[in-house]
């Protein structure tokens, strides 16, 4: 199982080429949709379980902040966050679309168990290393993601901060930034790494 989360905020096309790869419109201000916290589990060499009679599956590697104290005006985003990982954020990509053609919220597509994998986490990083740093995913071996927050359309203070004025923001609560370009499909007997740099954060097998 997963550390204990509470919330789990996910920012939608949050990487102007991930949204124009998929045909969505670039957002004007931050998309925030909800995942179940049951829906975290640890990405440390483990075997996932996805959904397997609900059409196409699709992997979103992410960098995950992990909130370390409760939101008040004027908190900087360093002084709220004291932990990151990477995470997959797992779509049911038929679903999902069938919902938003059909203007319904997503958690159908995007709240599943196991659909929000979670490297262990590590020290967050200053903001120079953490422009200085990608993360990337690799699907059997081979790269299929590389994000930087550089490339975010919002920044991350800029994330928190909406949440936090939005739905409220508290110790426990994670957030999964966005995913960059290179989504795709997910099938039993993937691999998935996720790196940080060049460290390997963690890794999984889909059942």
């Amino acid at each position: 199982m997963c550390a204990a989360v509470n919330n789990i905020y996910c920012v939608g096309r949050n990487y102007k080429l991930h949204a124009e790869e998929l045909g969505n419109q670039v957002p004007v201000e931050p998309l925030i949709f909800l995942k179940p916290s049951h829906a975290a589990v640890q990405l440390d060499k483990a075997v996932i379980e996805l959904p397997k009679q609900s059409g196409l599956i699709h992997y979103e590697g992410e960098l995950v902040l992990r909130i370390a104290r409760d939101y008040v005006p004027g908190i900087t985003v360093e002084e709220l966050v004291d932990t990151m990982a990477l995470g997959l954020d797992f779509t049911l990509r038929d679903i999902h679309n069938d919902l938003q053609k059909k203007g319904l919220p997503w958690t159908a597509a995007k709240g599943f168990k196991n659909a929000a994998p979670l490297t262990p986490y590590i020290a967050f990083p200053d903001r120079e290393e953490l422009e200085a740093t990608d993360f990337s995913v690799r699907k059997n071996g081979v790269e299929v993601q590389r994000g930087n927050i550089k490339n975010m359309i919002f920044p991350l203070q800029r994330i928190v901060d909406f949440i936090a004025e939005r739905h409220g923001l508290g110790t426990g609560d994670i957030i999964f930034t966005g995913t960059p370009a290179g989504v795709g499909p997910v099938a039993a007997g993937d691999s998935f790494e996720l790196y940080w740099g060049e460290r390997l954060m963690g890794s999984c097998l889909i059942g």
